[in-house]
């Protein structure tokens, strides 16, 4: 079974994605595509407006204060006559910004952790795993709120309040959203370590560092991306919940959950001002189902197993 293709006796490993067919399947994937398209569509809306949105995103006007959608105010005011249109551009880039470096940290730590726990096997696997299934047993708000209060004091002496609040938020959600990643990892890599072109490595003295960097991860991009996709939503609804509870964003930061909080907090019996809660919560949505779609489509890309199109 060996490739007299190539001098390089290594060479036979297998790539994923190979081909010029994944791309195209991406393109006629119709949820994946719209997925893609509606997310950089508010990527856009989003970060390109930033300089705009940053100068009036807690500019206020009493006289204007909880005016519904208008011509001059197209998703209406708060309470504070803060327009709501400025407030949730402002606020998706802190949510999708939170998002991408929370999803970064995890699958940085997961990725590391679970190759390295493979790649070791035996107690070391054996105890590095019963670390992941103790710290699963854990409550996650209860480990997100001990990390934020035993970080929080040192990002303060440095950082303001509301910025320490985002950073250290930031580190205890991708600090405690690695553990499934992890999991995943492992398993591939325990399949991937088996096979003959990972001990032809071996063979020939390649170090275990360039085995699992040259020869091992490049072979787990499919799932890596397919699964980072999938955790930016999954981090953004977290830290939305969170700001919805209190204990995240802090004002006059502004992210998608806490603008629903204050909008909830705004709503009496007699006046339901609707616009308060419908547009954060309306963007908040529209961005986890976009990323799921495109994770969804991702996942047909990187498929090395899913049979190639025409």
């Amino acid at each position: 079974m060996t490739n007299r293709r190539s001098s390089n006796p290594i060479s036979t490993e297998p790539t994923v994605g190979a081909g010029p067919s994944p791309w195209r399947r991406l393109i006629r994937h119709r949820l994946g595509l719209t997925g893609g398209l509606v997310l950089l569509l508010m990527l856009l809306a989003c970060f390109v407006s930033l300089p705009h949105t940053a100068r009036r995103f807690d500019e206020q006007s009493l006289a204007n204060n909880l005016a519904p959608p208008s011509r001059d105010h197209p998703l209406g005011t708060d309470e504070l006559g803060r327009d709501m249109l400025v407030r949730v551009l402002y606020g998706g880039v802190i949510s999708i910004t939170f998002g991408l470096l929370a999803a970064a940290i995890s699958v940085v730590i997961g990725v590391t952790y679970g190759a390295v726990s493979a790649y070791a096997g035996g107690r070391v696997d054996a105890g590095m795993m019963r670390l992941v299934d103790i710290l699963y047993s854990l409550p996650y708000i209860l480990l997100v709120m001990l990390l934020t209060l035993s970080l929080r004091p040192y990002f303060q002496r440095v950082l303001s309040v509301q910025w320490a609040t985002f950073w250290v938020l930031l580190l205890a959600i991708g600090g405690v959203s690695w553990l499934t990643m992890a999991r995943v990892v492992r398993g591939q890599v325990l399949s991937l370590k088996a096979q003959p072109f990972v001990e032809a490595a071996r063979a020939t003295g390649i170090p275990t560092r360039r085995i699992l960097v040259r020869h091992i991860l490049p072979n787990l991009v499919g799932p890596i991306v397919v699964y980072a996709t999938l955790t930016v939503p999954q981090v953004i609804l977290q830290e939305s919940f969170l700001s919805f509870l209190g204990i995240g964003v802090q004002a006059p930061q502004a992210s998608w959950g806490s603008l629903a909080a204050d909008g909830i907090a705004a709503i009496n019996p007699l006046h339901v001002h609707w616009w308060l809660v419908v547009w954060p919560c309306v963007l908040l949505a529209a961005a986890l189902l976009a990323l799921s779609f495109l994770g969804d489509g991702l996942r047909d890309v990187f498929d090395p197993r899913s049979e190639k199109t025409a």
